[in-house]
């Protein structure tokens, strides 16, 4: 599932706020003539443009999920890692960051009333919430991260008034453990789909127990890109029959069955 066509522009920042420890929340005024963007799109965000980032560095833009679109104005959550998300957490209201989206295929649309688990973890979480949005149905969505400041958007989750389950590998938050340990309990319980986005491992526990269990299960990775549109090739992961498929251009979303889970980065 897709949006409209991709475009590039330097969308001006509307607000850069702290969303709890690390993460922040980057809200940029895109136009009412943004195309729309399906759950599960992208879009690569480069501080080129900003006057605090030298020409050229950091190289290539980040990949980063649409978290939500509202009006003219678009919202990605991230976690400062290195230079680039630094330079970007040093933008100011006004200033321009360049931005090319919305890329990439969706996730499917759960059928109308069916019950579906959502599984993020860490900055994975940011790539669930639209779909959380717009499910006309009952959704269970399971967080997971280290600790409890790596938890995005809970108030924004809990808005929404799903059911909302929490695990911290730490125990500051929820259950402590795995947030795919959520998923064996919610399976037992009853869910039609599984959507996970996350760490490998998580996603790679996430099939196998959607699988173990009859459900179909739908992958949105998070490999690193450079163009995200299918030029550089840098984004390949291994199919299960038999070649390679390009994240950005065929993804990020996938069916757990369709890639061998095993070859993922």
């Amino acid at each position: 599932m897709s949006g409209g066509a991709a475009i590039r522009i330097d969308a001006p920042v509307l607000a850069n706020e702290v969303d709890g420890g690390p993460n922040r929340r980057l809200r940029l005024e895109v136009g009412a003539d943004w195309p729309a963007a399906a759950p599960g799109q992208f879009l690569m965000l480069s501080p080129g443009a900003l006057p605090a980032a030298p020409r050229l560095d950091p190289l290539l833009p980040r990949p980063m999920a649409i978290f939500r679109r509202e009006g003219a104005a678009v919202e990605v959550l991230y976690k400062v890692t290195g230079r680039g998300t630094a330079l970007l957490a040093a933008a100011r209201p006004g200033e321009r960051v360049r931005v090319v989206g919305p890329l990439g295929c969706g996730f499917p649309e759960p059928a109308p009333g069916a019950r579906v688990a959502l599984v993020g973890g860490g900055t994975g979480i940011a790539s669930l919430f639209d779909l959380a949005a717009r499910t006309r149905g009952s959704v269970v969505a399971l967080l997971g991260a280290r600790r409890a400041d790596d938890l995005m958007a809970l108030a924004a989750f809990r808005a929404l008034g799903v059911e909302l389950r929490l695990a911290t590998e730490d125990g500051s938050a929820g259950r402590k453990g795995l947030v795919t340990e959520l998923l064996a309990e919610a399976l037992a319980l009853g869910v039609d789909a599984v959507y996970a986005c996350g760490p490998t491992p998580m996603m790679q526990r996430a099939a196998a127990l959607a699988g173990g269990a009859g459900r179909p299960c739908f992958l949105s990775l998070e490999n690193r890109m450079a163009c995200g549109f299918g030029v550089c090739l840098g984004c390949a992961v291994p199919r299960r029959e038999d070649g390679y498929a390009l994240v950005c251009r065929d993804g990020p979303v996938f069916e757990a069955g369709a890639l061998r889970l095993e070859g993922l980065p």
